[in-house]
């Protein structure tokens, strides 16, 4: 599986996701990939007011803020899943 964040320097907000992934990575393994929104145009016209966002699997799943416990249970389904 692969998580990605998109955020930017100095977010509180981006700095409180990426702590929860992290978290939830010691529990569920998955591949991180954190990307400054700034470096991509395209990218920051579409997220600029929803950073941090958070997709799985190339799928948008969580922006502003990323629950801890809804992170674990989308992540373990799509386990199942066997993505």
């Amino acid at each position: 599986m692969r998580v990605d964040l998109y955020s930017k320097p100095a977010c509180s907000l981006c700095d409180k996701a990426l702590a929860v992934i992290e978290r939830v990575r010691e529990r569920v393994p998955f591949e991180l990939y954190v990307h400054d929104v700034r470096m991509s145009p395209e990218r920051f016209a579409e997220l600029r007011f929803d950073i941090p966002v958070v997709f799985i699997d190339g799928q948008r799943a969580f922006h502003h803020a990323v629950d801890e416990g809804a992170l674990e249970a989308r992540l373990r389904e799509r386990a199942a899943e066997g993505a």
